[in-house]
């Protein structure tokens, strides 16, 4: 009797590998992805990556993931160290500073992170009202001088980008104004409320606070700010992640022509300590229901598998690496950890 109860046994375990290669002992993964605040385009699109993620992955896989809001950029990249939450979008400015151990992380090398693949690109929104604008260009910070201006939730990619943006254009942010630290949607009810003149909003466009600022002020009574091709050029000494971006005509309300500014690629990134094979699945998902992704949000219309690895600044984490080889792209040596 009890070598027949151990025959079942053993054949129970066997039909399980055979079934589904871990049946009840299958292990269940629970992932968190840290975005920003609801009013930018972070929060949806990590949504969307979470719900797409446990929708086709749930059932088979036992993998399930959830988004949360956060600060930003800088705020995730702690909860990545402090392994309370396992993936994030981040901006490839702080993946650059991060990685390499520069700007705030000066001497302080965060190798735990990886990257998983590039997203889409935050389009710079320096806004502020019409009556301070006369170039038409960032050089009219000069006329808000000494004005309350939203720069984005203090540790935000928002702050930081925005910090990183004025000082390679010559301007002391901290003296030179009265800065606010609120999130999207905050900025833009303070616009409106004429507690500041002006905001800056990294987003993929439409941003929704800008859409909000917009139709609650009026296409006359606020201008996005465009970049010259020597403000570039100065932005691009600093750190070499923006590019040239123009946001066409018809994007916001009232926008009556292209506007050119500039744009740095926003990075998916994951936690070393999350497995090559969860992660191999979560990118081979992403990328098979790419189409369901940019039904959601405009914003990931920019993406594609053959865009998922230029731009990078960190290396891949070995399960995306696996996918992109299998999919027959070309992975710089710099992305290969050795």
């Amino acid at each position: 009797m009890k070598r027949l109860f151990q025959e079942k046994i053993l054949f129970a375990a066997l039909l399980c590998l055979i079934l589904s290669g871990s049946c009840a002992y299958e292990q269940t993964t629970r992932l968190i992805v840290a975005t920003a605040t609801t009013g930018g385009t972070y929060y949806p699109v990590g949504v969307a990556i979470a719900n797409l993620t446990t929708q086709n992955l749930g059932d088979s896989d036992k993998i399930f993931m959830t988004a949360i809001s956060s600060a930003g950029s800088g705020e995730n990249l702690q909860l990545l160290k402090n392994q309370e939450a396992d993936l994030a979008i981040i901006q490839g400015l702080f993946g650059a500073m991060a990685w390499q151990g520069v700007g705030i992380y000066n001497g302080d090398p965060q190798k735990y992170l990886r990257a998983l693949t590039i997203l889409w690109d935050n389009f710079e929104h320096f806004v502020i009202k019409q009556k301070y604008v006369k170039s038409g260009d960032l050089s009219d910070l000069h006329n808000i001088r000494r004005k309350n201006f939203s720069i984005g939730r203090r540790g935000s990619g928002t702050e930081m980008s925005g910090r990183v943006i004025m000082e390679a254009l010559g301007f002391d942010p901290k003296n030179d104004f009265k800065l606010r630290y609120l999130g999207y949607t905050p900025s833009a009810q303070a616009l409106q409320n004429n507690q500041i003149v002006g905001m800056n909003i990294p987003a993929g466009p439409p941003a929704s606070a800008i859409i909000q600022a917009f139709a609650a002020l009026g296409a006359g009574k606020l201008q996005i700010l465009e970049f010259t091709d020597d403000q570039l050029a100065a932005i691009k000494a600093s750190y070499p992640v923006w590019r040239r971006a123009v946001l066409k005509a018809g994007t916001y309300p009232g926008q009556q022509k292209d506007l050119r500014t500039i744009s740095q690629p926003n990075l998916l990134v994951v936690r070393v300590g999350v497995s090559d094979e969860v992660v191999y699945k979560i990118v081979k998902n992403l990328y098979e229901n790419l189409a369901a992704l940019q039904e959601i949000h405009q914003a990931a219309k920019s993406m594609s598998l053959n865009k998922a690895v230029g731009g990078l600044s960190l290396p891949l984490h070995t399960g995306a690496l696996r996918f992109y080889e299998e999919s027959g792209l070309d992975i710089p040596s710099h992305l290969r950890l050795h």
